[in-house]
């Protein structure tokens, strides 16, 4: 199924000709400013709680009674996920938009327990979906779907927040204490795609890069920006044309000599499972959302983009940004790929990099806050950067708590979810036929998308 997925993505990618600005191929890097790719994977919209039951939070000196189970999301061009809450306090936003990414980058930065909610995940519901032997394992009697989800999602409860908290169903209560007791450290699980660096560049003349794949999909389809240079490529390590990669995958752009200053991109787009563990954030207008994280995916729509710039002479910078929860702040790195020194201002400072060099800014950014990061270089060098610093629960340091512990918001009253994690995918979801593309524009932050469908 996954190289089917593959196979379909690949020609629509190279069908559509990513549909993009041929502004892109002209733009210099002297005149960018945008907003840069995300850090690539999963992108979804929160449909709500979904297989749930009630659990009871024990916080100064009072009871709140809350829904404790799955949540479901639908991903962006195809799939479906299940996930449960790691910020009981914070409240879930109506149709929010949401990102996958690093636990470096969520509320689990600096959890010593992060491991041990990765091993409830794998070792509960969904994932273990025959529910007589996860009761027999937690000596819990009888457990239902809704029971198993509520169970699961207070075990989780107690790592990520660190909460006092409850099921009531007698049979939740024990499954959630067997997996309490049970849990072990694992590792944090791999993106379903990134590209790193996202951005890079060079002098003209040779091949600019590597930009390596990161992904656990068996395939990748690869594709440039359309109205890309004449001569430009994006080629692998023996300079041949790529249109396809796999994990490690080592993706250059080659760009012939005397080709005029400008800068392109390129888009890598996948059909896989998101790897179970993965955190999920709210993004945009949706950047306060209680954080989720991965329970079941079905074979969803992943993608992720990386540009580059390129010059005859001077300096010839690429910068990119990464939040950096464990020092507060945002990491902005700048490298020099000419002959020049690149000057460049940053938070009121200036800083100068030397060719073949590069140098890392922690700009500290509030908790709950929006930023807008700006890099001005010379010869009219812009880029900025924006987002939210969604790096702690709201019960441990968050700047607007919830006023009531209310991870229910925004979701249903009832029913039950699809398991994912046994069946693949829901009845409701179409199945992967066609593929969007995402390109972020260097000179304009413009995005298109090209999506088909095909009905379950």
């Amino acid at each position: 199924m996954k190289r089917r997925g593959a196979a379909r993505l690949a020609a629509a990618v190279v069908a559509s000709g990513l549909i993009a600005a041929g502004a892109i191929a002209t733009a210099g890097t002297a005149a960018a400013d945008d907003t840069p790719p995300a850090q690539g994977g999963a992108t979804a919209t929160l449909g709500g709680l979904k297989t749930f039951d009630q659990a009871i939070v024990h916080s100064d000196g009072q009871d709140q009674r809350v829904g404790a189970g799955l949540f479901e999301m639908s991903v962006d061009n195809g799939g479906a996920l299940q996930t449960y809450c790691i910020d009981i306090h914070n409240p879930t936003q109506q149709q929010a938009k949401y990102q996958e990414v690093p636990w470096s980058a969520s509320s689990l930065h600096n959890n010593a327990d992060a491991g041990k909610i990765r091993w409830i995940l794998q070792n509960s519901y969904p994932q273990v979906n025959d529910l007589a032997a996860l009761a027999s394992k937690a000596h819990a009697g009888n457990l239902t779907e809704n029971t198993a989800a509520a169970g699961t999602q207070v075990a989780i409860w107690r790592f990520s927040d660190h909460v006092k908290v409850d099921a009531v169903d007698p049979a939740a209560e024990k499954l959630a204490d067997y997996l309490e007791k049970s849990a072990q450290n694992l590792a944090e699980p791999k993106a379903s795609l990134t590209l790193d660096p996202p951005a890079v560049s060079g002098k003209s003349g040779g091949r600019l890069g590597p930009v390596t794949v990161h992904t656990n999909a068996d395939s990748v389809a690869v594709a440039p920006a359309a109205g890309l240079p004449s001569g430009v490529k994006v080629v692998g390590k023996d300079g041949k044309p790529v249109t396809s990669a796999t994990d490690g995958t080592q993706l250059f752009f080659d760009v012939p000599k005397g080709a005029a200053d400008g800068s392109t991109s390129l888009t890598a787009q996948a059909a896989t499972k998101v790897p179970v563990g993965r955190a999920f954030t709210g993004i945009g207008e949706h950047a306060k959302s209680q954080t989720q994280i991965l329970a079941g995916s079905s074979e969803s729509t992943v993608s992720a983009a990386a540009t580059v710039s390129w010059k005859k002479q001077g300096a010839i910078p690429a910068v990119t940004a990464d939040k950096n929860c464990a020092k507060g702040g945002v990491d902005v790195t700048a490298s020099n790929k000419g002959d020049q020194a690149f000057r460049f201002q940053l938070a009121g400072k200036n800083y100068e990099i030397a060719p073949g060099k590069s140098r890392t800014v922690t700009v500290p950014v509030a908790e709950d806050q929006p930023y807008e990061i700006t890099v001005k270089g010379e010869g009219g060098f812009k880029k900025t950067f924006s987002g939210v610093l969604d790096c702690k629960t709201a019960g441990n340091g968050g700047s607007t708590p919830a006023p009531k512990p209310s991870p229910a918001t925004g979701g249903t009253t009832g029913g039950h979810g699809t398991d994912l994690a046994e069946t693949g995918s829901s009845s409701a979801t179409p199945v992967i036929a066609g593929i969007a593309v995402v390109l972020v524009l260097v000179g304009g932050g413009a995005v298109f998308f090209l999506r088909k469908k095909k009905a379950h």
